[in-house]
């Protein structure tokens, strides 16, 4: 018999990086996820396979209790060092998994392409929390760190503010009208979330306060717009105010200056996936820059 858990992938729509400084994120569910299925076995040991997209196994391996229990010493991060970590730091919040058991055949299978950032790692995390009943936030914050934005998403089924600050997750009403001119598009250059949040700390100015409530600001204003224009505008503000923080161009000043539209980074800026808003089906102007990869609200949007 097997049991089995799924989380939601994630987009972070506005409040990226200022959300490590308590500033407020908002952030989207997707209709992408990732399942964890689990399987009694012996040995003491655990049987894991994991399965992209194609239901191609891209990593398999044999590890005992004892290793989860000690936990990875290599100084080397691998998959498998990764992953006997995050057991690791499980069994600390929560030995009887281990403790209780003989063994178990674990697999992993994501809905979306690996390379996506919609959140292989925080799919993973909170799958594993729901398994061994420990709080997910915790085994993040004790495992890969971040910000939680990516675990809110992952275990709610609607738009999410977040904010750091006692992992709170507010679920909001976000459907809007004109939601059917916001598209997605990947630039095929996935982001170390590590490396652009050490950026961030050496480059963010001494007026954090200011910036922190100017941030929240205009995601208020993102997730309240009613009309296209409003959004686009909210949305545009929100570029130029993290461009003179992080000291970066934005997305569409580096690559699309020529878009008739507001183009935002989402996440770690520079990779993964952009936000598109515009009047027009931005498709053919993408594709010929060799993005072909474009999904719209509605095909990625929980």
């Amino acid at each position: 018999m097997s049991t089995t858990f799924y989380s939601n992938g994630k987009l972070f729509i506005a409040g990226e990086y200022l959300v490590l400084d308590g500033a407020d994120a908002f952030a989207l569910p997707t209709k992408f996820g990732q399942n964890l299925v689990i399987e009694d076995h012996e040995n003491n040991q655990i049987e894991w396979k994991s399965y992209d997209s194609d239901e191609h196994l891209w990593f398999e391996e044999t590890f005992t209790f004892e290793e989860v229990t000690k936990g990875s010493n290599t100084q080397v991060d691998t998959v498998k060092s990764t992953l006997i970590n995050i057991l690791h730091e499980a069994f600390i919040l929560n030995p009887k998994f281990i403790d209780n058991a003989k063994g178990y055949k674990v697999s992993t299978h994501l809905s979306f392409p690996r390379n996506w950032g919609l959140g292989t790692s925080s799919t993973l995390i909170n799958n594993i929390a729901q398994w061994t009943e420990v709080n997910a936030f915790t085994l993040l914050n004790n495992s890969f760190g971040g910000s939680g934005y990516d675990i809110a998403c992952a275990q709610n089924n609607t738009p999410v503010l977040y904010r750091i600050k006692d992992n709170l997750v507010e679920q909001v009403e976000f459907n809007p009208d004109f939601k059917d001119h916001i598209y997605f598009v990947y630039l095929n250059k996935k982001q170390n979330s590590k490396s652009a949040i050490y950026a961030y700390n050496n480059n963010k100015n001494n007026h954090l306060a200011q910036s922190v409530a100017e941030n929240n600001k205009i995601t208020n204003a993102i997730l309240n717009a009613k009309t296209l224009k409003e959004f686009a505008s909210a949305v545009q503000k929100h570029e130029i105010h993290l461009s003179n923080i992080l000291e970066m161009q934005t997305i569409k000043e580096a690559v699309f200056p020529d878009f008739k539209g507001v183009i935002k980074s989402l996440g770690a800026w520079g990779g993964d996936f952009v936000m598109v808003v515009s009047q027009e089906n931005p498709k053919e102007y993408f594709a010929k820059k060799g993005y072909e990869t474009m999904l719209t609200y509605e095909e990625m949007i929980l």
